[in-house]
């Protein structure tokens, strides 16, 4: 038997230190961590690397059950996943032990809670959006690029002269600065999408 962590945040600006502070102390000498977008497991490459790595009698240890599934549907498949390899997964934060039916159920209830409360987050996140435009005012934070600067950024990047780390040093940003610029000018469905994320 193998106590084994999964940590993830949603974006990279975010740190899995708490997570990772925790699942060492609750005895996984094995964790598998990632800065991704949980609404789905695509893309999720360190969590089906983890789920992978499980067998029987393996104990997945999360900080939280919103760490690993962002919907019921995802977190049942996972449930569905642990329970054919013959594993069990525990929350540092939460009673749950899904070795009985019992605890099973009370994973279901805090996954549908889970998602009830993203579903009103972005449906609150939404509306104050639509009322700021309607007040003229554009959401999110200020570039932090001139529009002249970005436009050169995006030259250069399109012309093959330097990597995103290499133009954010010239341009006084980060790379993800940099990363974002290009793909406003070049990917625009891709970084609505990223956006919404």
């Amino acid at each position: 038997m193998a106590f084994i962590g999964y940590a993830r945040v949603s974006t990279q600006d975010q740190d899995t230190a708490l997570q990772l502070d925790a699942l060492s102390k609750a005895g996984c000498a094995t964790v598998y961590q990632e800065k991704a977008s949980g609404s789905t497991r695509r893309g999720r490459q360190e969590l089906a690397r983890c789920l992978a790595s499980l067998g029987r009698g393996d104990v997945l240890v999360v900080y939280k059950i919103d760490r690993i599934a962002r919907s019921l549907f995802d977190l049942l498949d996972i449930l569905r996943h642990l329970e054919n390899v013959g594993a069990t997964i525990k929350s540092v934060t939460e009673p749950l032990d899904t070795t009985n039916s019992m605890g099973v159920f009370v994973v279901q209830i805090l996954g549908a809670v889970a998602q009830l409360e993203r579903s009103m987050i972005r449906e609150r996140s939404i509306a104050g959006q639509i009322a700021a435009r309607q007040r003229g005012r554009v959401p999110g934070r200020s570039r932090s690029l001139a529009i002249e600067d970005e436009q050169a950024l995006v030259a250069e990047y399109q012309a093959g002269q330097a990597t995103y780390q290499g133009l954010g040093l010239k341009y006084g940003v980060s790379p993800h600065v940099a990363k974002r610029a290009v793909y406003r000018a070049t990917k625009p469905s891709e970084y609505l999408k990223k956006q919404r994320c």
